[in-house]
């Protein structure tokens, strides 16, 4: 079947060749190309702007996240030994003289229940401000300050203890010598 195509083209390709394409048909094309070019290019342009812009606001979305939770933790996971060893070491001694003077103290809390509860309050007030530095020691600019104040208020803390121990003691004998 494809020979008889064949032949039929031999057989009439003068009549096939009669029509010539136009004069201007190059230039419409050349014209169309040129078109179709800058068209290309300006997509890509647009495209290239689009694609760094996403990767710019996906950078910026993932830096503020690790900012958001990474950095705080790291800040309050600051400890007093991070910042003065040696007050890091006082601040473990006032500590364990204030659970034993805070002990002792509770020892009289059944005897006088009243006074031991206002004890508590000032005891309180205290260590409110110290956890309240202890917050804020990550995010000072001068930390070794706030290290200074939270010993010094630990130190507070145990003159505090102290005289209310005094106090209970003085009550207590109080008590004996006008029992006698």
């Amino acid at each position: 079947m494809s020979t008889k195509l064949e032949d039929f083209i031999r057989e009439n390709k003068r009549e096939f060749d009669t029509d010539k394409p136009s004069g201007g048909l190059w230039a419409k094309i050349e014209e169309g190309l040129d078109k179709q070019e800058l068209n290309k290019k300006k997509h890509k342009n647009t495209f290239n702007i689009q694609l760094w812009a996403g990767i710019a606001a996906s950078l910026i979305v993932v830096l503020g996240i690790t900012f958001l939770y990474v950095i705080p933790v790291k800040r309050s996971r600051l400890s007093v030994a991070d910042v003065n060893p040696v007050y890091a070491q006082k601040q473990v001694k006032f500590v364990s003289m204030i659970e034993q003077k805070q002990d002792s103290l509770q020892a009289y809390a059944k005897t006088n229940p009243e006074l031991y509860r206002k004890f508590k309050a000032d005891f309180e007030v205290l260590n409110k401000t110290y956890e309240g530095l202890t917050k804020e020691m990550a995010g000072s600019p001068n930390q070794q300050m706030v290290v200074k104040a939270m010993v010094r208020n630990l130190e507070i803390q145990i003159q505090l203890l102290n005289q209310q121990l005094s106090i209970i003691n003085e009550v207590s004998q109080y008590k004996k010598e006008n029992s006698i």
